[in-house]
């Protein structure tokens, strides 16, 4: 299991992973991103990632190994490099893309907008997820392939005081995704202490590498 570790919080994707029992690699070079069957892009800064992306020549192959079928999971930052669409993209900023939907950067304010509230994630059992937003994006809008996983439910849903989320905006916000082998969250699983999300990505990662190789018919 890969964690792309050119910028952003790698120490607490890789600790998580490692706690849910699977390798990690640091990926920073092709020659990395080749031995990973699947890879974590984390939270950081989008815009800083792009140019770091481009400055290791791995923009082209990442896309190339997310339209080839490696299962991916993007939390924050790395939702924003699987956006197929950014509504306020910086200038020259490119994305990965692979999941159809459109994101806003830094759609519930600057740092100090930051909060944390308790939300229900499809596909992670044991109850509401405890999710950290900083600087966090929203999922405008998703194509028909791509299923909702979490919407936000507003300031009622239990915000902490370092804020309420998104004063003025409706309530359900899209704020996790799945398209195929791609999981995307515009929260922090990885800083909120509970690991049932990336539990359940290395679980879905397994499955999808024991599944048997389709049969072409000859």
């Amino acid at each position: 299991m890969g964690v792309l570790s050119v910028q952003g919080d790698v120490a607490e994707h890789a600790a998580a992973l490692e706690r849910c029992g699977a390798a990690v690699t640091l990926v920073r070079r092709e020659r990395e991103l080749d031995d990973v069957e699947a890879l974590v892009l984390p939270g950081g800064e989008s815009t800083a990632m792009h140019r770091l992306l481009r400055a290791f020549d791995l923009m082209g192959p990442l896309r190339e190994r997310v339209a080839g079928g490696m299962p991916v999971l993007g939390s924050c930052a790395g939702l924003i490099l699987l956006a197929d669409r950014l509504e306020d993209r910086a200038a020259g900023q490119e994305t990965v893309g692979g999941i159809d939907m459109t994101v806003r950067r830094n759609a519930f304010g600057r740092q100090v907008d930051s909060f944390e509230c308790a939300l229900d994630v499809t596909g992670v059992d044991g109850g509401p997820v405890h999710a950290v937003f900083i600087r966090a994006p929203q999922v405008v809008s998703v194509g028909p392939g791509v299923e909702v996983l979490a919407r936000l439910p507003g300031a009622a849903a239990g915000a902490t005081d370092r804020g309420e989320p998104g004063a003025g905006e409706q309530d359900d916000r899209i704020v996790a995704v799945r398209q195929g082998p791609l999981v995307a969250t515009a929260f922090h699983p990885e800083l909120s202490g509970d690991d049932r999300v990336h539990r359940a990505f290395v679980r879905a990662v397994a499955t999808r590498a024991a599944a048997p190789a389709p049969h072409d018919g000859r």
